[in-house]
């Protein structure tokens, strides 16, 4: 029975004896299971407390652990009058309908009612929603759907700005770390209806890149590294920037002692930097066509490594595209808005004259009449606008800019923007602690990725038995090496500082990613050896809806359904908290759940017919399809053995 439309999904749940109910308009009743039920439980629980379905529908809440139930209602959410909670709690129990098909009687537990699903209709909606949904259980189009009725039809546009590598620097650990989280946040806004952007703002501008000609014409060579020319670029611009120090420290303690700094930065390699950006600002061909090919230099070399993590970006932009027009018109509104000041022949905003004192004071434009990054990604906001309409722009940068996207937020809503609160968002996260002193002198993302996957073939090794079994053990290393990276990188939340563990990531043991990974490939394994194919298995759900009423007295069995009904409540929790560890706890809570099953829920050898090897099997397909659509959601490429 079709659990894809409205009607087919009422016929279904007529034929488990119950009708079906109105809920309220966010009930995705087609996407999510879990919504079937919270719709019938409202409907009870808006009888038995005589209040509006609505507001019961929105007391009800997911409860935390198996053993505390499915749902649970907090009685006091329910805000009514008269007896005490507890008391209000004890009737309701008591006054739950006898026999329903979706519920266990419940009993009371002081002030929450914590409610069982029904074993028997856990194994008649969940695996038809799976295997008919496939790949894209778990999403749902309507949260990316635009509002008509306000001439805005279609889906909604999001822009991701993620990764944003510095050209010809090193691919630090904040790198990393945006590289890993952006691109879940834009498969997970996919997943959820909307037209993603993919965006890699390369950090390819500004006196760096005349610091770095400066370096090249002292120090580069067309024949050093021919093979590896993005690495000869970082070698010049750690020796350019090593004799520059000294300048910079000199630099810094004149401006510590509160000393102008003008005459120190008006020689040495402060005039020799300051002057080629001059030229490059100025339009210089010699200079602009030098910065443009340590651009492509590095582009190309991004996009191969970008490829092994499974992410493709829809643009590589960066500083260097913001058009000085729309500089110029950002100025234009900031002077005319009063908020522009010249200051020691700078151009600044102070934000402590504009209701903003932790913001300071922020130069936009320097006093040799070069653009600061502030000025160019005002600018870049409007034009993105302009090119893309977008509803919404998120920005996945380290927490250390948390104060330079609030002084970027508030100098567009300074412009007179009303809405940088509403559509543009920072999403921020912590340090990756050791990640150079342990790995050593690591520069690109591909070399992390190397000397990773290279850990992660050493530690398969160890298993001589399961590495002759690896068809392709250095490409399945590589694989099973990032999402070790992948999965040590999301696993706490997005704002906690982490220690980078080689041997900690690496290991089998614990909630890795190879331990992940071995979960997948062990399902595919125990189907592989049922002799089953996956149509095999989506036939016998479809003609057999009853496969598993044999089966649901198994309490591993029933378990392991309740967590796949949960799925698509996990990846709606996500797109409200942006945090991939959302999605990874439960995989793990999914994955511990299933080890603690193969030896009572056996698909061969157990002589019982093929009715119920089919039906087993189909179980741990569904497992296996849940498991699948996780990972890849998080960016993690699933190996099959």
């Amino acid at each position: 029975m079709s659990t894809l439309t409205l009607d087919r999904l009422g016929a279904l749940l007529q034929g488990l004896g119950t009708n079906p109910v109105q809920g309220p308009p966010d009930a995705c009743v087609l996407s999510r299971p879990v919504d079937i039920y919270r719709v019938h439980l409202a409907d009870i629980l808006a009888k038995l407390a005589g209040c509006e379905p609505a507001l019961a529908y929105d007391a009800i809440q997911t409860s935390t652990t198996l053993a505390n139930g499915d749902l649970t209602i907090p009685v006091p959410r329910l805000r009514l009058k008269g007896k005490k909670p507890a008391d209000q709690c004890a009737d309701f129990a008591a006054n739950f309908p006898v026999d329903h098909r979706l519920f266990r009687m419940p009993s009371a537990s002081g002030i929450h009612l914590p409610i069982f699903f029904t074993p028997h209709s856990l194994g008649r909606l969940v695996l038809p929603y799976v295997f008919q949904r496939q790949s894209s259980y778990g999403n749902n189009p309507d949260p990316g759907l635009g509002d008509a009725s306000a001439g805005h039809p279609g889906r909604k546009r999001v822009i991701v700005e993620f990764s944003s590598p510095n050209i010809a620097k090193e691919f630090h650990a904040g790198h990393l770390r945006s590289t890993i989280i952006g691109a879940f946040i834009s498969n997970l806004y996919e997943s959820m209806g909307w037209d993603v952007i993919k965006l890699n703002y390369l950090g390819d501008w500004g006196k760096q890149f005349g610091l770095l000609a400066v370096g090249w014409q002292r120090f580069g060579s067309e024949e050093e590294r021919p093979g590896e020319p993005l690495k000869h670029l970082l070698d010049v611009y750690a020796r350019i920037n090593a004799l520059f120090k000294p300048e910079q420290d000199e630099s810094k303690k004149a401006r510590d002692e509160g000393r102008d700094t003008s005459e120190i930065e008006s020689r040495g390699l402060f005039a020799e930097r300051n002057s080629y950006f001059r030229r490059m600002e100025d339009g210089d061909a010699e200079a602009v066509a030098l910065w443009r090919r340590f651009r492509d230099i590095s582009i190309e070399r991004y996009i191969s490594t970008y490829t092994r993590l499974n992410i493709t970006f829809d643009e590589y932009s960066g500083e260097s595209q913001v058009q000085s027009s729309t500089v110029e018109t950002v100025e234009r509104i900031l002077k005319e808005r009063g908020v522009y000041e010249e200051h020691n022949g700078s151009w600044v905003i102070d934000f402590k004259k504009h209701n903003a004192k932790a913001l300071d004071v922020a130069v936009v434009r320097g006093r040799t009449g070069t653009t600061t990054y502030l000025l160019r990604d005002v600018a870049a906001v409007l034009e993105r606008e302009k090119k893309y309409a977008f509803d919404k722009m998120i920005y996945v940068v380290s927490s250390e800019q948390d104060v330079y996207f609030q002084r970027l937020f508030k100098v567009l809503e300074l412009m007179g923007r009303a809405d940088p609160a509403v559509r543009l968002q920072h999403v921020s996260f912590g340090k990756v602690i050791g990640m150079s002193s342990r790995l050593g002198n690591v520069k690109l993302l591909g070399d992390i990725l190397d000397q990773t996957g290279e850990a992660m073939h050493e530690v398969m090794r160890r298993n001589a038995t399961k590495y002759a079994q690896v068809p392709d053990p250095e490409a399945v290393s590589d694989v099973v090496g990032i999402s070790a990276v992948m999965v040590h990188d999301m696993a706490g939340k997005r704002v906690n500082n982490y220690p980078f563990d080689i041997a900690r990531m690496t290991s089998f043991e614990g909630d890795t990613g190879p331990y992940l990974q071995y979960c997948h490939a062990r399902l595919n394994s125990i189907l592989r050896k049922a002799g089953l194919t996956r149509d095999d298995m989506a036939k016998h759900v479809e003609d057999h809806p009853t496969a598993l009423d044999t089966e649901t007295d198994k309490r591993h069995c029933v378990d392991l359904l309740r967590l796949m009904a949960q799925y698509p409540d996990v990846t709606a929790t996500a797109l409200r908290n942006l945090e991939p560890s959302t999605i990874l706890t439960y995989l793990f809570r999914l994955a511990h759940q299933l080890s603690s099953s193969y030896d009572v829920i056996q698909v061969t050898g157990t002589n019982e017919g093929r009715d119920v090897m089919l039906a087993r099997a189909a179980l741990y397909e569904g497992v296996r399809q849940v498991l699948e659509n996780g990972m890849k959601l998080l960016g993690i490429t699933p190996v099959e053995r």
